[in-house]
């Protein structure tokens, strides 16, 4: 969902498949401190799951949207 969200909104996005790569996986439980996913990275706001009301607050404190790192399995 946060793919298809991300992409509605027009906002460029990184998907990286966690279960494949393991130091995105490693990357993604130090930011995190947790192995669920989705998480994003809004320019350093990590949001845990599919969470609109957090994608939208960081997106708005964002001038300029650069790619969104979202790690899914």
């Amino acid at each position: 969902m946060a793919k298809e969200y991300l992409g509605v909104k027009g906002v460029p996005f990184k998907d990286v498949n966690v279960q494949e790569d393991t130091a995105a996986a490693a990357e993604m439980v130090q930011k995190s401190g947790q192995m669920g996913v989705p998480v994003l990275d809004i320019n350093g706001t990590i949001i845990v799951g599919f969470d609109r009301g957090a994608i939208d607050t960081a997106l708005a404190e964002t001038e300029e949207q650069s790619p969104t790192d979202i790690n899914e399995q």
